[in-house]
């Protein structure tokens, strides 16, 4: 790989973390919508965007093709189907967390989104983890326990962004699609659900789109290109990078976000939050320490287990 790939590939890599960095910016403009109608326009609009990105890019006979082979293939179109309402579900409790107050908690659960990840892939793909992948999954632990136990309250938010992220990941690599045709795949799933839902709005006359002027109603129509860029320069960006940098990189979004939060929108950031980021940190150095040259590999053996995996 040329060194002038891996930089152009740095570049677009870290352009779409810097972008989703600063989304919750793009949410706040609408916090006068509520998050569901938020999110069905996302989901309409992205999957319009899409439509015309094929069309201008000249995939859309690759998008044709796909679809027909999805119809055939009754495990991939299952897979498609989960990892469209999981990342539904990620978008949804992402834009309620930021116009919610809670972008410092939404901010934790893209940083332990990794470490999630390392559990699901030993616990359902059966990967073998090495000593320090273990050492900073346990420290992350001990970073939700310490939020958990001091404010009393177990961190859904974080939580729920993790887990419907890491799984959604998870989904995604039995869908070996091109990136573009991926999402357009993905969105186009729940449109039409997300577009009876906006109709419903517009007839109980409770909507937002083109009832609450033209600036709310360029940001929901909007959103879809807000989704769709970042994911395509991450796509481009990706296939240039080493899979270790890119890891780096993506701790760039959450610590805009938190950034964000505590110094522009100034949500309470408590000492106990600090420390429980110390760990979360700590882990994730770790953890990405561990993919360079810098740490030996060391994989923990798995004790021998008799008769099949349930």
């Amino acid at each position: 790989m040329k060194k002038n790939d891996i930089k152009v590939g740095v570049i677009q890599a870290g352009f779409s973390y810097f972008l989703w960095g600063l989304l919750p910016i793009y949410w706040k403009f609408l916090h006068q919508v509520n998050a569901q109608e938020i999110l069905a326009n996302r989901i309409f609009w992205s999957f319009i965007f899409m439509v015309i990105v094929l069309i201008c890019t000249k995939k859309w006979s690759l998008f044709v093709r796909t679809l027909k082979g999805f119809a055939e293939n009754k495990k991939q179109m299952y897979a498609l189907t989960i990892a469209s309402v999981l990342i539904s579900i990620n978008w949804f409790v992402y834009i309620w967390a930021v116009n919610s107050g809670h972008m410092i908690e939404a901010s934790l659960g893209y940083y332990i989104n990794p470490l999630i990840s390392i559990l699901l892939g030993m616990m359902v793909l059966k990967e073998k983890l090495t000593v320090y992948q273990y050492v900073s999954f346990i420290l992350a632990a001990i970073g939700v326990v310490i939020i958990t136990v001091s404010h009393g309250v177990f961190p859904w938010i974080a939580i729920s962004l993790a887990l419907s992220f890491g799984l959604y990941g998870l989904a995604k690599k039995l869908i070996n699609v091109e990136s573009s045709v991926g999402l357009t795949l993905e969105t186009m799933v729940l449109a039409p659900i997300a577009a009876i839902y906006m109709i419903y709005l517009a007839f109980t006359g409770t909507n937002s789109l083109f009832q609450a002027g033209w600036g709310t109603d360029l940001l929901l129509m909007g959103a879809g290109a807000a989704t769709a860029i970042p994911l395509l320069y991450f796509a481009k960006g990706a296939q240039k990078i080493p899979l270790s940098l890119l890891g780096f990189l993506q701790y760039l979004s959450p610590t805009l976000t938190l950034i964000l939060g505590v110094f522009v929108y100034h949500e309470h950031f408590s000492k106990i939050q600090l420390v429980s980021f110390i760990f979360i940190w700590s882990a994730l150095a770790i953890y990405s320490l561990s993919k360079t040259k810098l740490f030996p590999q060391r994989e923990v053996k798995q004790p021998k287990q008799n008769g099949a995996a349930l």
